[in-house]
């Protein structure tokens, strides 16, 4: 009769077998590992490439905003340029058909003046004075204003001294106006022409 009873040897390996079976799970390990490995690989190295495009993209396009930014903003940098001078030349056109035209009726009296054949003075004294006012009115409309400094203190920047004189006034007072002096806009056009008192 045959024996079917196991062998206790093979329910107990011996360590010998269990260091067999170690190792054959070790290199079956080892030789399973390397599959997957390359499967990710080729991944990643693509994924590499696609982020730099979309970074070379992205800053491509940054590059595009800022210039059209830039070139927009010399465009309008150069209109207000061209506006600013456009200003300023109309300005001086138009200040100088103003003052002309605040010119015009002192001419027109003039004229008048010298077609009247009386020889009454008081009317020539009259119309003379009614042309000086005109004329006045002109240059200050233009902002010309008549300096008269008397009995003010002495400014070089707005006098001139022909001489100085023994006066009652205090020393460097202006006594006398020899030509009157015009500024614009508090810009000296002339000087007035004075004498000033003298030191006591």
């Amino acid at each position: 009769m045959e024996n079917t009873q196991e062998n206790p040897a093979s329910q107990n390996p011996t360590p010998a077998e269990d260091n067999a079976r170690q190792s054959a799970d070790t290199v079956n390990a080892a030789a399973q590992a390397p599959q997957g490995a390359p499967a990710d690989a080729p991944a990643a190295q693509q994924a590499a490439p696609n982020e730099a495009e979309a970074a070379l993209a992205e800053a491509q396009a940054t590059i595009a905003t800022l210039k059209e930014e830039f070139l927009r903003a010399k465009a309008e940098t150069e209109n207000v340029r061209r506006r600013s001078q456009e200003d300023v030349a109309k300005a001086h056109k138009f200040a100088i058909e103003n003052f002309a035209e605040n010119l015009l009726p002192v001419l027109d009296s003039l004229e008048a003046a010298l077609a009247d054949q009386s020889s009454d003075l008081t009317k020539v004294r009259e119309g003379v004075e009614l042309t000086l006012r005109q004329l006045t009115g002109a240059l200050e409309k233009g902002r010309v204003i008549a300096v008269n400094p008397v009995g003010e203190k002495f400014d070089p920047h707005r006098h001139q001294a022909i001489s100085m004189v023994p006066a009652e006034q205090d020393p460097n007072t202006v006594v006398s106006v020899l030509q009157k002096g015009y500024v614009i806009a508090d810009r000296v056009l002339r000087p007035a022409l004075v004498t000033v008192a003298a030191p006591k």
